[in-house]
């Protein structure tokens, strides 16, 4: 003998056939079709964010295209204070003193420290060049953003770009023998500028971008604090 099978079980009201009364039309995370309004809120105090209106996406566009004309200019303004670097190594940097005795340039100071005082000199200045910039951009702009602390760094990386090849141009000639016939033998002269550690480029843009980001978190504008309370989640209040 078998048992009798068991009918399925149906909710009253419900016959084959028919619909049951909570089906896919009453899914509160279904799409609204085209015409219809969104389904209410699954749960109290949750409702799906708004979508922009035309005058909010109008403000941010326009918000962005300042953002971008700002970094813009800062960028060539702070490439442009690499001339000034340049000179300024010039000046600064220390001499490395050469020495023909008609035939053969020589050291005059062989135990000298000139080379390594150059990189020195130009990575101070850099530092220096750093700061001055990020705090003349943050007086500039105190809003900040990401995009005016990437115009710094790129903007310092030119300028350290441009005062490198400026001070070597305007430096000593970089053709020692034909200076050294020039002044002749036993006579003093200068050598060429030159950079040996390249890693003192990046002394400008990286103390720019350090020194902007501890200027905006001590003293950049921040928003005001509201006192409503927050948002109720949608699986209830959270148990401490």
């Amino acid at each position: 003998m078998t048992a009798p099978l068991t009918p399925p079980h149906r909710e009253p009201g419900h016959e084959p056939g028919q619909e049951p009364e909570h089906g896919p039309k009453d899914n509160p995370w279904r799409t609204p079709e085209p015409g219809q309004s969104p389904p209410p809120a699954p749960w109290p105090g949750f409702a799906p964010p708004a979508p922009p209106t035309p005058a909010e996406l109008a403000e941010r566009a326009a918000r962005r295209r300042a953002d971008l004309r700002d970094a813009a200019v800062v960028t060539v303004a702070v490439a442009v204070l690499g001339i000034a670097l340049g000179l300024l190594w010039l000046w600064l940097a220390p001499r490395i003193p050469l020495i023909s005795d008609g035939k053969a340039v020589f050291l005059k100071d062989t135990e000298g420290e000139g080379a390594i005082g150059a990189d020195g000199t130009f990575a101070l200045l850099g530092l220096a060049f750093g700061a001055l910039s990020a705090a003349g951009v943050f007086l500039w702009r105190r809003r900040g953003g990401v995009l005016l602390v990437l115009a710094l760094a790129v903007g310092g990386l030119l300028g350290s770009l441009l005062a490198w090849r400026f001070g070597i141009w305007f430096g000593p000639t970089g053709d020692v023998a034909a200076h050294a016939r020039e002044v002749g033998a036993g006579v003093t002269f200068d050598a060429p500028l030159k950079m040996r550690a390249y890693g003192v480029l990046l002394a400008w843009p990286l103390g720019a971008m350090i020194v902007h980001l501890g200027l905006t978190a001590l003293f950049g504008e921040r928003e005001p604090d509201t006192d409503d309370p927050p948002a109720q989640q949608p699986w209830g209040p959270s148990v401490h």
